[in-house]
Order: C-alpha cells, then sequence, then structure tokens
C-alpha cells in the first residue's frame, strides 16, 4: 500500500486535502499531517512515505527545502499565482494550486500512480534552486479589468467590474450578473480569472468568481454547507468545499 505524508500550516487546507485523497486514491495511506517545514522533515526522516505533499511556504523550513532531503516523490502545494506556477512546469515538478480542485487533484493521483513504478528523482537539488529562482523573480504586470464588454443585440454594453456581482462560467458562455441584469461574454471564466483583483473578486467553486464587495451575508445550513447573497440579488450562491476556508472567519 502506497503511503504519503501532508505538510502545511493551514489544518483545515491539510484535512481537505486528506479527505480528498481518501475519496481519489483510497489505497493510499496518508501517515500523518505535519503543521511546519520541520515536523515534515522529521516525519520523512522517520516513515519514509512514498509521497510527500509539500506546501511551499511553512514556518521553519518551505516545502522546497524539505524537498532537498526528501527520498519520495513530492508534489508541491502553493497559492502562488499562475504566473508563478509556470516555473513548478519548467521544471517538470508536479504541484497543486490551492485551493485544490478535485479535477487537478485527480490528474496528479493518476500522475503518482505511473510514477510510483520508477524510482524518485535521486537528487532534485539543482532543479530545486533554480524554482526557488524563479519564483522569487517580479512576475509581469498583469493588466487588470476595469470593463467588461458584453454584447446585447445589435449593442455593446459596458459594465464597470465593480458593479459585478458575480462571474459564472455556463457551457461555451460566461454569465456577468449584476444587481440590473445578466450578460453573457464568450471570455473564458479561466481567463477572466487571471485578469481581475483576486483581493476582490473570490472563487467561491470551480464555475463561480464573486465579488466580495458585494457580498451581503453569507449562511451556513446543519450540515456546514455554506451559502451567500449578494447586494441587490435573490439567489443564493453555494460555496463549494474546497473554497469555504475563505469565510471561516466571517
Amino acid at each position: 500500500m502506497p503511503s504519503a505524508l501532508i505538510a502545511d500550516d493551514e489544518p483545515h487546507l491539510a484535512a481537505h486535502l486528506k479527505l480528498r485523497l481518501a475519496q481519489l486514491w483510497p489505497e493510499l495511506d496518508v501517515i500523518g499531517l505535519a503543521a511546519n517545514g520541520l515536523e515534515a522533515q522529521e516525519w520523512l526522516a522517520a516513515r519514509q512515505p512514498d509521497v510527500a505533499f509539500l506546501d511551499i511556504k511553512m514556518p521553519g523550513l518551505s516545502g522546497l527545502q524539505v524537498a532537498q532531503a526528501a527520498r519520495c516523490h513530492c508534489v508541491f502545494v502553493t497559492a502562488y499565482n499562475e504566473y508563478a506556477v509556470q516555473a513548478f512546469e519548467q521544471q517538470a515538478l508536479d504541484y497543486l494550486l490551492k485551493p485544490v480542485t478535485d479535477e487537478r487533484l485527480a490528474k496528479t493521483v493518476a500522475r503518482l500512480k505511473a510514477s510510483l513504478a520508477h524510482a524518485p528523482a535521486p537528487d532534485l537539488g539543482n532543479l530545486l534552486g533554480q524554482l526557488q529562482q524563479a519564483l522569487r523573480a517580479p512576475a509581469a504586470p498583469i493588466e487588470r479589468l476595469s470593463w467588461i464588454r458584453a454584447g446585447v443585440g445589435q449593442e455593446i454594453r459596458l459594465i464597470a467590474v465593480d458593479d459585478v456581482c458575480y462571474f459564472q462560467a455556463s457551457d461555451k458562455y460566461t454569465a456577468v450578473v449584476t444587481a440590473d441584469g445578466e450578460y453573457l461574454i464568450r471570455t473564458p471564466l479561466k481567463e477572466l480569472h487571471e485578469q481581475l483583483d483576486a483581493q476582490q473578486f473570490w472563487q467561491i467553486h470551480r464555475s463561480t468568481l464573486v465579488n466580495a464587495r458585494q457580498i451581503r451575508d453569507v449562511a451556513r445550513d446543519f450540515t456546514g454547507k455554506l451559502t451567500l447573497r449578494l447586494k441587490g440579488r435573490d439567489d443564493r450562491l453555494t460555496v463549494s468545499r474546497a473554497y469555504a476556508h475563505l469565510f471561516r472567519q466571517m
């Protein structure tokens, strides 16, 4: 039975990853949850798991530093933006972007299952050193969206980004929902996400980005499911478990 360690200084995210792994890879034995880099290093030395899921930013030692002495397959868990994540792809190292989605985790699980037939790379030091340099390099500035252009009949409607309550992906379109109405655009949600201010627009579901300034209230039912309402709207939006941590202090 393959074994794994999860290292993350945010306990709720570590617990969530363990839960999703149990669903997607029931044969995997998660031997422990380390709360920091030093603890992760001790777990790895004592138990020598087959896989380590390592948060990049942890107290004591970073995930990259822990991986340098690891003798197992490493998957890096990161909250870096997608521009910085390109550094992982260039080094052919596996990563999970927080908050972790089932779709992305399933791909990682499939890759790990294939990799376990082979020994891990004997020396990651050079690759990890290059990765640390790449992550420290300043990212190219991203031009933030101020206006959304939506076709309405034969006209083009200009919608101020601040007026958007939420964006929701639907088939080949993305719905732009305001207090006054709903408009359809062809820009994919992922592309919009990259051009919006992450401090203002929060992903609460794989298909939904919500304007945090437009949130009126958040409710939790007896099962723990979160829903929220927005100013000027009667509809309720569901917050998926992967994004519930955004509201843990609200």
